[in-house]
């Protein structure tokens, strides 16, 4: 039986809210929460973006059985793999050993706040050699490292849970979906593509968790469920090759100014009938997902949804 999970979306809460509504969502009876790691939202319009792992402790310690994740820390430029790597076991040990390590190649909306963003070779290459330093670590090892990217003279993690810390890797196409079969203990995707499962599983991740996560707007009118959607989720059909590179909410802004109401609501489902929002959850579990998180879009739209997700949603999804 697939699992199902609650997006902790910073781009559009701030910090008490999200911890409050992780709370919320343990007591709904969602599997998981998963945690956006931004420095900026991706549109104006969402308002918001705290730190993601003061997000993650807080809710480490406020929760009691809901397993965590971020969803996803790219570990190359405004975090060194050593102090990703320390973040992880910290959080871990607050949750008591409910924490996954989502890592992914980034965007450049929030790494260009540190720097250039390098060219995708170079950022897949980035993402390999960080994992050559965050496993070992993780793993009890003291690491002495001197790449191409990153220097590591010698690190140690002194509070380590143990059983260790499991790691999700992103994936889009072959190449992540080969490193992650390589490195990873699970897989993360946004689309539900059958080709990214198989391609994973090809790789060596056979029998190893597959997490996608799917965006919808609950609400008692659909009308303003779809103009919610349309303010703040117009930017996500761009595709990945243009949300990775564009550098700051303006640009998403410009990049989707085409982009029609109709078009959103097309895309994702919008309003109070469950049985569309369960349909949209498992187009993942039929592509071979075993974990689907997912996100409601709005923050002023969640408890109305957690109170949905508890009564009907999950009991929905549980028994289709």
């Amino acid at each position: 039986m697939a699992r199902y999970g609650y997006t902790l979306m910073g781009e559009q809460s701030g910090p008490r809210q999200l911890v409050d509504n992780a709370v919320r969502a343990e007591r709904a009876g969602f599997d998981f929460a998963v945690c956006s790691d931004h420095y900026y939202p991706w549109l104006a319009e969402q308002g918001h973006s705290p730190y993601a792992w003061a997000v993650l402790g807080a809710a480490a310690y406020a929760t009691d059985v809901i397993g965590l994740m971020s969803f996803v820390t790219c570990p190359t430029r405004r975090y060194h793999p050593a102090v990703v790597a320390q973040k992880a076991a910290t959080v871990s040990l607050l949750s008591g050993g409910r924490f996954t390590l989502g890592l992914g190649a980034g965007e450049n909306l929030n790494e260009h706040v540190v720097g250039s963003w390098p060219h995708v070779v170079q950022r897949h290459q980035m993402l390999a050699e960080a994992l050559e330093i965050i496993l070992p670590l993780l793993d009890g090892q003291t690491v002495h490292h001197s790449g191409d990217y990153f220097e590591v003279p010698e690190a140690r993690l002194w509070d380590l849970p143990e059983e260790g810390v499991p790691v999700g890797l992103a994936v889009s196409g072959p190449d992540s979906c080969a490193l992650a079969g390589e490195y990873a203990d699970a897989m993360i995707a946004s689309e539900p593509r059958p080709e990214l499962v198989a391609g994973f599983e090809a790789a060596g991740g056979a029998g190893r968790p597959r997490y996608g996560q799917v965006a919808i707007c609950y609400g008692p009118d659909e009308a303003q469920c779809r103009r919610t959607a349309y303010e703040q989720f117009r930017w996500s059909g761009l595709g990945w090759p243009v949300n990775s590179e564009l550098p700051h909410p303006r640009a998403f802004e410009r990049a989707s100014a085409a982009v029609t109401e109709e078009q959103v609501a097309q895309a994702i489902s919008c309003g109070p009938d469950i049985d569309k929002h369960v349909a949209a959850v498992h187009r993942f579990v039929a592509a071979g997902f075993t974990h689907v998180a997912v996100v409601q879009i709005g923050a002023t739209g969640q408890a109305a949804f957690l109170d949905a997700a508890e009564k009907e949603l999950l009991p929905a999804l549980r028994a289709a």
